[in-house]
């Protein structure tokens, strides 16, 4: 990941990230579910604690749900796509260390009586020593949803794709019959691309999110097949 460093680093600080009253309140709709607080959605958290050079101490916090016997909070490398799950016991806030400069996404799911209920999904920016520019969050696929069969001869691949710094410039879009996808379809400012395909064919497909920096992000490799 390409990162302009600054001479002087930040000064660690033991607080978590907190919440932005701009963003969402972490409500899934569900009045079950934990209502997530920290790290806010979609920001950079510049506040952890450091541990190392490559490491820093996140703090987790969310609001209680009624009737919850114990927490659990999953937490994914949206770099490498790899997932954690983490017990918080009774408590509503959890200390987990996490890699700097780093993507990630997180909820929290409350053990029941009746069953386990999640809550909703936020992502952030676990920030290194400070940087002016951040690679984007990997674009995540919309349609065809992974593993569909759909009809051809042409489909619209949709995907969304998301950016702390607000300066995506371009995805770059990979489909063929291959399970890590080598050719790309075409180059596009928007979050759509309409492609042929054969009836009968299995394909995979991947977006790499370029911003104005010219950091990069790779999706994960998305698969579907066609009547």
């Amino acid at each position: 990941m390409k990162k302009i460093i600054f001479i002087l680093a930040l000064t660690a600080m033991a607080l978590g990230c907190s919440k932005d009253d701009k963003k969402d309140d972490g409500g899934t709709g569900n009045p079950d579910a934990a209502v997530l607080s920290s790290p806010a959605n979609n920001t950079e958290c510049l506040t952890g604690s450091s541990v190392s050079a490559t490491e820093s101490s996140v703090t987790f916090t969310w609001a209680a749900a009624d009737g919850a016997e114990k927490y659990f909070v999953y937490v994914k490398d949206l770099t490498t796509q790899s997932s954690f799950q983490y017990p918080a016991g009774t408590a509503i806030s959890l200390d987990i260390t996490l890699k700097k400069g780093t993507p990630y996404s997180w909820y929290v799911s409350a053990k029941k009586s009746s069953g386990n209920v999640t809550s909703e999904t936020w992502k952030f920016y676990n920030a290194g020593d400070a940087v002016t520019t951040h690679a984007p969050f990997p674009a995540e696929a919309v349609s065809p949803v992974m593993s569909s069969t759909v009809n051809g001869p042409s489909i619209t691949l949709q995907w969304t794709g998301s950016d702390i710094d607000n300066d995506i410039a371009e995805y770059n879009v990979y489909m063929d019959g291959n399970t890590n996808p080598a050719t790309i379809l075409n180059t596009v400012t928007t979050q759509q691309l309409t492609a042929t395909v054969t009836s009968g064919g299995t394909y995979y497909w991947k977006v790499v999110t370029v911003d104005t920096a010219g950091n990069q992000t790779a999706s994960p490799v998305y698969q579907f097949k066609v009547y």
